[in-house]
């Protein structure tokens, strides 16, 4: 009874339930909400304080900013969407706040758009060599048929296109990177299509910032090569994995293109499937399968492994800090 009389105090007052209908649109910053709702920077993040207390909101440091959304789960989570159910559609204030989100959102995506064009030529120069990224995607989505997936994490994120493609399977999911300009362009990616079930964090994919057993499915797109160390990045996806989950791992077979360890930073040019094997095995996870997409001249190929129902937890690297899906 506490906790639900401790939101409702958090929530009551018109300038947080404004803040509430805003985040369960997706992550906005203070300096956003701050533009939206006019008023001070003080005055929104004391408001911002409370709803993150009460737990109807969640904050996620990124560098020098923080990111705000409804909570997920927890103890405010089921008050904050109840609370959002009774708010008046028409509410001409609420609608006010919902065209400059919109403002917001569309110079949010220019910007990133702006960014991927500047790379747009590496990646593109990249995907040319392999088979259409179409029937990757669609290969990456039969690898988890007939499996419930609440909770997905995807390791270093990028665009948030794999988010994208697992969308409809899935309750919830989150993208980690380090990059805070790849994580624009994911989030520009996920507002335009209206994904608000689906959200992206800065992190190290080597030290995720989430507890042990906090994910039904993991996925690890096209990032390998880049690890200095791709047994460790396999190890802290079996940690965040729940027993019965399912880790799918995509990347290249062993190929000869140097020019990519040289123009393109790639450490790894591919992997065998005995190598990626042994690296599940080591985490404590069970092969599960392999699919190949040739291509010319690179060949995609998706490794799979789950976690055994009775698995224990291993420990994190380090400790984590207490974000969510």
């Amino acid at each position: 009874m506490d906790a639900v009389l401790a939101g409702l105090r958090a929530a009551a007052e018109p300038t947080r339930l404004r803040l509430l209908a805003l985040l369960a649109h997706g992550d906005s910053t203070v300096s956003e909400l701050t533009h939206i709702l006019g008023q001070s920077q003080p005055r929104v993040s004391r408001h911002l304080k409370l709803m993150v207390e009460a737990g109807l909101i969640e904050r996620f440091p990124e560098g020098a900013w923080a990111f705000y959304r409804v909570a997920g789960k927890g103890r405010g989570a089921g008050l904050a969407r109840h609370l959002l159910q009774l708010l008046p559609p028409d509410d001409p204030t609420l609608a006010l706040d919902q065209r400059r989100l919109e403002a917001i959102r569309t110079a949010r995506a220019e910007k990133a758009a702006a960014y991927f064009r500047d790379n747009a030529a590496r990646w593109d120069e990249i995907r040319s060599l392999h088979v259409d990224e179409r029937e990757v995607e669609r290969a990456l989505v039969a690898a988890f048929a007939g499996r419930r997936i609440r909770d997905l994490v995807d390791m270093g994120t990028g665009t948030g296109r794999v988010l994208e493609v697992l969308a409809p399977y899935v309750e919830r999911a989150v993208g980690i990177d380090l990059s805070r300009e790849m994580l624009a362009v994911a989030r520009a990616n996920l507002d335009r299509a209206g994904l608000s079930h689906c959200m992206v964090r800065q992190g190290d994919i080597a030290q995720l910032p989430l507890p042990a057993g906090a994910a039904d499915g993991v996925t690890i797109h096209q990032v390998l090569h880049y690890a200095a160390d791709p047994a460790i990045l396999v190890a802290e996806a079996a940690r965040v994995l729940k027993p019965g989950g399912l880790l799918v791992v995509v990347d290249f077979a062993p190929h000869g293109l140097e020019p990519l360890r040289d123009q393109h930073a790639h450490r790894r040019l591919g992997f065998s499937d005995a190598e990626v094997a042994a690296w599940f095995t080591a985490a404590g996870l069970v092969s599960d399968g392999v699919t190949r997409l040739p291509g010319k001249p690179l060949t995609v190929v998706l490794w799979r492994a789950a976690k055994p129902a009775d698995a224990t937890p291993r420990p994190s690297l380090v400790q984590p800090t207490g974000a969510s899906l």
